[in-house]
């Protein structure tokens, strides 16, 4: 579907609210929904739902990465294998 054809008025989905969510869950569309003409809702299958809510979680870890390498608090990680083994020669000895 077009974007423009999944801009639909609150009254639609009032008075058509199986069939809006039928075809949202079988074409994983979503579905914007209007209120005195301003965009207020969004509609969308639960699969989609949870995608987009794992691709935002990974997205803000990356960020938080990032963020930490701009910090200063990140090294090079032959460094940090090496501070590793030999942490754990010690403990073995």
């Amino acid at each position: 579907m077009k974007p423009s054809e999944s801009i639909k008025p609150i009254s639609f989905l009032k008075s058509n609210t199986a069939e809006v969510v039928r075809e949202v869950n079988e074409n994983r569309e979503t579905i914007i929904i209007t209120q005195n003409g301003e965009a207020k809702a969004v509609v969308q299958d639960i699969a989609s739902y949870e995608q987009t809510q794992e691709t935002m979680a990974l997205l803000k870890l990356l960020a938080q990465g990032k963020r930490s390498i701009e910090d200063g608090r990140s090294r090079p990680l032959k460094g940090a294998l090496k501070d590793l083994r030999s942490a754990l020669a010690k403990t073995t000895a």
